[in-house]
């Protein structure tokens, strides 16, 4: 194999991974910051629909709000370009590397935001919106994809969530921005909270430039010594520490195990390689790839980014309400103090008990708001819905918030990993999309003038993801990526918390036998400097 002779690895596998040093924990932690532009961008545009100033650029000096079809195509028009984004960014992310992806995603993310910023009517609004979309889908994607990558197994889920806790915080700054220029009577308006995202992008671009590259991208492209380079460097080792060299022996024979079970030919086929496989087995690919790209719709059905879209002007519908504005800030933070719950526990309890329950949650909770919301609009019940809400928020920011980001950074296999990763963020992004582009028509007051019973479609969509938990999603937590690939062959869902590992790839690929010649041999200081 080019670009480095293969490291000896261990049979054990209690040693296919470094301890976790506060420097490696750290460095990884950084790249979860990329969520806070992801939250803000979500966030700013609810928030901005709902202002007079801007209500008037789009509509008219006479318009109270936006038409239906305004207010659905600005929303939209950003998941769209995200859609797009992420799904280009898999292959961008295989060719060049992770973090070059990330951070070209951060300059087409600033052209989109300027664009944004210099707008005065619809035109350049949507077309910015468009643009910044790429930027957004291709971070998003491959931001996971990298974290998941570098990331130790002990802590990858709880910094996994670190990057949903940040798109939460992107959430609250966004909301606490339109807050304080509601009332402005000039562009500032609308101006000062969309240039704001700049800020963040140049933070996570800038970070990103003094970040390692994932050393398991190295190893995709056959540049073992630059695998075991940046592998020292995040794991807080020497490169020729038996903890970087067992770790990188199992990251390679793993990666060498997948290319003979789904041989890569040329372009077309490598995607045809994400599709192939039995749909009734668990390890293949194709059953990799539904149940992420299956994940991430499911996680757009809980129906939360109605909450956030369109929580102000819905707040404004319920009529009792004197500022929106204010109630759309108080459930963003419920969301940020409940995010950090997952820290703790998608390592403690684990993925697949916390998306089981969390569904559960926010099933009971949903139907209560659509019952009081149908049966009642005083002011006592008005307070009861938006405590509810406020609940429903919790169980959602606390499993399935940063749950189903964490799942899909799991669940692929190095060869297409990108490219899954890629597949199942584009999937978030086309039901966000969709959600988008159909909930004004289901709930404005000139259309379906749901209202408050739009909660029975989201509590019965939850209901489906509560079915959908217990029977598909796997418990990954406490395995290197690698163990996971091996408990997918081994187990079905509903036992893979039973699943301990009980062998290494590296025993099994032959590179454990100290006999093996230099094939075989330790990857030497010299043979990593470069």
């Amino acid at each position: 194999m080019a670009g480095g002779a293969i490291p000896q690895g261990s049979s054990d596998v209690n040693r296919v991974e470094a301890p976790v040093t506060l420097k490696a924990y750290l460095m990884c932690a950084f790249a979860a910051f990329g969520g806070i532009f992801f939250g803000y961008d979500s966030g700013y545009i609810s928030g901005v629909m709902g202002m007079d100033y801007f209500i008037h650029i789009i509509e008219g000096p006479d318009a109270k709000v936006l038409t239906s079809m305004h207010k659905s195509l600005i929303t939209s028009i950003l998941s769209a370009g995200t859609f797009f984004g992420a799904l280009m960014a898999g292959d961008v992310a295989d060719w060049i590397g992770r973090r070059t992806t990330i951070i070209l995603g951060c300059i087409v993310f600033l052209i989109g935001t300027a664009l944004q910023t210099a707008s005065y009517g619809l035109g350049l609004i949507v077309a910015g919106r468009l643009v910044a979309g790429f930027g957004v889908g291709a971070v998003s994607a491959i931001l996971i994809l990298y974290m998941s990558e570098i990331a130790p197994r002990k802590v990858r889920g709880a910094l996994v969530s670190g990057y949903q806790f940040c798109v939460t915080v992107g959430l609250l700054l966004a909301s606490a921005i339109d807050y304080g220029t509601q009332n402005r009577t000039d562009t500032g308006s609308y101006r000062i909270p969309i240039a704001l995202q700049m800020l963040w992008a140049l933070i996570l671009g800038t970070g990103l430039f003094i970040l390692p590259e994932s050393p398991r991208f190295y190893v995709k492209k056959g540049k073992l010594d630059l695998a075991a380079k940046v592998l020292a460097r995040l794991r807080g080792q020497a490169v020729e520490s038996d903890y970087i060299q067992d770790e990188l022996a199992e990251i390679i024979a793993n990666h060498e195990y997948e290319m003979s079970v789904v041989p890569q030919g040329g372009y077309w086929s490598s995607w045809g390689a994400c599709f192939s496989g039995s749909l009734f087995k668990s390890s293949s690919n194709l059953r990799r790839t539904i149940l992420g790209t299956s994940l991430q719709m499911m996680q757009q059905w809980t129906g939360v980014n109605f909450v956030f879209y369109f929580g102000t002007t819905f707040f404004k519908q319920l009529g009792t309400i004197d500022n929106p504005f204010l109630i759309s800030l108080v459930t963003t933070l419920v969301n940020v103090f409940s995010t950090p719950i997952s820290f703790w526990s998608m390592e403690k309890i684990g993925r697949r008990p916390l998306l089981i329950w969390g569904a559960l949650g926010m099933v009971i909770c949903q139907f209560i708001v659509a019952i009081i919301g149908t049966v009642t609009s005083a002011d006592a019940a008005v307070k009861t819905m938006i405590a509810f809400i406020c609940i429903y928020i919790f169980f959602f920011a606390s499993t399935w918030g940063p749950g189903a980001w964490v799942v899909i950074g799991e669940i692929y296999p190095l060869p297409m990993r990108a490219r899954g990763v890629a597949l199942s963020t584009a999937s978030n992004w086309l039901w966000n999309c969709i959600i988008a582009v159909i909930t004004p028509y289901m709930t404005d007051e000139d259309k379906g003038n749901l209202g408050a019973k739009v909660f029975y479609i989201w509590g019965s969509l939850c209901a489906l993801c509560f079915i959908y938990a217990y029977l598909l999603i796997p418990e990954t937590k406490g395995l290197t990526l690698e163990q996971v690939d091996r408990m997918l062959e081994e187990t079905t869902p509903r036992t893979s918390a039973k699943w301990v590992p009980h062998s290494t790839y590296a025993a099994e690929m032959g590179f454990t036998d100290k006999n093996a010649g230099t094939h075989h041999e330790h990857v030497s200081k010299e043979e990593v400097s470069v």
